[in-house]
């Protein structure tokens, strides 16, 4: 079943995106001496986060901004500046107001993007039959080489990433809430998923499969074990981002999910 969305619906999707990141980027930020130099501050209801050493800006953005909090809006402009950095500000339909456009836009911020959120109850999930040839298993922590091999080819960074990648999501594996899986195709890996779940809601909060593998269902096996895993965890809800009408995004209406909403993403530089 996928349930009519609401005012709770909604503010479940909008925590669900901030808690994992949140999780996220505290356990890299516990790293010993904090080597990507993460930095993260709450000004009223907003979240800021910010990295050093990764000037990518989903590392260096604004979540759960709203209109309420447009008078620490330069104070968040402040915390970005005296680190060399231009924030992206991420801007759901519920907060998203003709005052609070008006207050970005007056300091040189732009919409530069749509992101999607799709959501399914994991009871209410349809999974297409599974192909034999592809088996999904669950990485361990000694693995995180292979994981970030294959998060930094199938998502286009160079493999120099890579050690970067392995230690930075190394110490989420095994950490309460996370889970990692690789899909392989006639026993070899082509494809990786992650999922977090916390206050029975499970975030698909990233996947990534080889340019040789792609069109091939290991996405869809990812998508289908994670939805096995948040049955079993006897999670209500479970929930994923995909750029709108990606082939990410098709594989997961496949899998029963509905768009929750497109947020819009304000950058500006």
């Amino acid at each position: 079943m996928v349930p009519l969305m609401s005012e709770q619906l909604y503010g479940t999707l909008e925590r669900s995106e901030s808690e994992y990141m949140l999780d996220r980027m505290d356990a890299i930020r516990e790293r010993a001496g904090n080597p990507e130099g993460v930095a993260i501050e709450r000004f009223n209801g907003a979240l800021a986060f910010y990295s050093k050493s990764m000037p990518w800006p989903q590392f260096n953005t604004v979540k759960l901004f709203s209109e309420a909090d447009i008078d620490v809006l330069d104070g968040i402009i402040e915390f970005y500046q005296a680190r060399g950095r231009n924030p992206q500000f991420e801007i759901t339909p519920g907060n998203g107001t003709k005052k609070l456009f008006q207050a970005l836009h007056s300091r040189g911020f732009y919409q530069t993007g749509f992101h999607a959120s799709l959501y399914v109850e994991p009871t209410g999930s349809s999974v297409p039959a599974a192909d034999d040839s592809v088996r999904i298993r669950e990485l361990g922590k000694e693995e995180a080489d292979l994981y970030a091999t294959i998060h930094c080819r199938g998502t286009g960074l160079g493999d120099e990433g890579i050690p970067y990648v392995a230690r930075n999501n190394e110490v989420l594996m095994g950490r309460a809430g996370w889970r990692f899986y690789v899909a392989e195709r006639q026993g070899i890996p082509g494809a990786v998923g992650v999922m977090y779940a916390k206050d029975r809601t499970a975030s698909l909060t990233f996947a990534a499969t080889l340019q040789e593998y792609r069109s091939r269902g290991l996405h869809t096996a990812l998508l289908a074990r994670r939805l096995s895993e948040a049955r079993a965890a006897r999670c209500e809800l479970v929930v994923g981002q995909a750029a709108y009408a990606s082939q990410s995004y098709r594989n997961m209406e496949k899998v029963g999910m509905k768009l929750g909403y497109t947020r819009a993403t304000w950058s500006r530089g």
